[in-house]
């Protein structure tokens, strides 16, 4: 199979890349940036806030040796991902907006199905057990970040309905674990939360009665993976499918369970939480279990635990 993954130098984009091409699938990378974990994701590096068309895939891919004018299914990560830096620089929003267009627009040339990356963030600040998926409307948008991504999965639609593009659209929650620790470029709240208590500094929560739905990295590819496969093999196509762990967790548990594993009283401040947060999600799996046989394994307990050996490792180095 050949992957183009837009995207590929963040976290999950790396996780992703790394893992096809075990499975011995063509991987080609798009990315603003060189990726800061690994050599091995054959990588074009565009700003697709600007258009993509085929030519810079041939160009870009030919410059290393290979030849791409073709996709078999196009996985688009890239967006500005961090809700309060949206919140108080809204203009990116529109950005992810674009970027899912000029994507989109690869597709339709491409003929390539797309499997798009949507956020937990859709459904917006509305206190409830379990988040289903036909729970998110428009009203709900708590921030800026959260409507770029309901304009995204609106695109996504009306490309499939307008050019026969199948999709996926698949709504992660708080995605932790491998290739995360670039907290300065983008403070992730389990990465930023293990450096500050190994270093002993005070950790700040944002809202103390905040509930997420933590995925561990390993979960989230397999669940990327298994709906790849579907939607390439056409079992599972024009569908919206939460993929996440299915059971909500405090900061202040994140916290505790960090201090625990490094051995540390963790110092915690808590604040309000901020603009544009929500205050609870947990994810229904009903329908990533029905579509993709898809079934988490990995607790935040040990979930964290994996996190903290492969920082550690990195530092060791």
């Amino acid at each position: 199979m050949r992957l183009i993954i837009t995207g590929s130098s963040g976290q999950i984009g790396t996780n992703l890349a790394l893992r096809c091409l075990a499975l011995g699938h063509a991987v080609l990378g798009i990315d603003c940036r060189p990726n800061p974990w690994t050599a091995s994701v054959p990588t074009i590096i565009a700003d697709l806030r600007q258009s993509c068309p085929i030519s810079l895939l041939c160009t870009g891919a030919s410059s290393m040796g290979k030849t791409w004018n073709a996709a078999d299914v196009v996985v688009h990560l890239a967006a500005h991902a961090k809700v309060h830096d949206l919140v108080e620089t809204p203009r990116r929003a529109l950005e992810n907006v674009q970027m899912t267009q000029h994507v989109l627009d690869l597709c339709r040339s491409l003929q390539s199905p797309i499997v798009f990356a949507s956020s937990r963030e859709i459904y917006g600040d509305v206190v409830r057990a379990v988040s289903h998926e036909t729970e998110a409307r428009l009203d709900h948008a708590a921030s800026p970040y959260a409507a770029s991504k309901i304009a995204g999965e609106a695109l996504v639609q009306a490309y499939s309905r307008c050019y026969g593009i199948p999709h996926l659209v698949l709504r992660l929650s708080n995605v932790y674990g491998r290739c995360d620790n670039d907290v300065e470029r983008l403070p992730r709240v389990i990465p930023l939360f293990m450096r500050q208590i190994r270093n002993g500094k005070p950790v700040t929560v944002f809202g103390a009665d905040k509930i997420l739905d933590f995925t561990f990295i390993d979960d989230c590819i397999e669940g990327v993976i298994l709906g790849i496969e579907r939607l390439r093999s056409g079992d599972t196509h024009n569908e919206t499918i939460n993929l996440a762990y299915g059971k909500g967790r405090s900061l202040l548990e994140v916290a505790a369970i960090i201090g625990r594993e490094l051995d540390r009283r963790p110092s915690i401040t808590v604040l309000p939480k901020r603009r544009g947060e929500i205050t609870r999600y947990v994810a229904s799996l009903d329908k990533a279990r029905a579509l993709l046989g898809f079934e988490p394994k990995v607790s935040l307990e040990e979930g964290i635990r994996r996190a903290i050996a492969w920082q550690q490792a990195r530092m060791c180095a």
